[in-house]
């Protein structure tokens, strides 16, 4: 499998693959086994998905640091790729981990329907 580069090419192989709406309900449901109190509804537009998450990843890391942890934990996103990131710039920081947790969701939903 080859992850995608940018939030559009994730967009636009989950479309193609019509796996949008798995990838969010695989995203909620780490969520919620993660203890976030956020839920997408299946009909978000992928533009409302990446803001929407970027805006809580972004509050966690600020305020609740422990549970952004967790959520990464949750997820399996790479630690070697999270350590790669630069933590000068929180806005940065948020829009690239925002990325990871949705590439990484994305390759559970592509296995998943590849392999079942």
């Amino acid at each position: 499998m080859l992850l995608p580069s940018n939030f559009e090419d994730l967009i636009d192989q989950a479309d193609a693959l019509n796996l949008y709406k798995k990838l969010i309900v695989q995203l909620n449901k780490d969520l919620l086994f993660a203890n976030i109190d956020l839920e997408f509804d299946k009909e978000t537009l992928p533009i409302s998905l990446k803001l929407v998450l970027y805006e809580t990843i972004f509050r966690l890391i600020q305020n609740k640091f422990s549970d952004y942890l967790n959520l990464l934990y949750i997820i399996d996103v790479s630690e070697l790729k999270i350590r790669a990131l630069d933590g000068n710039d929180m806005v940065k920081l948020s829009e690239d981990v925002t990325f990871l947790i949705l590439q990484r969701e994305w390759q559970k939903v592509w296995y998943k329907a590849k392999y079942s």
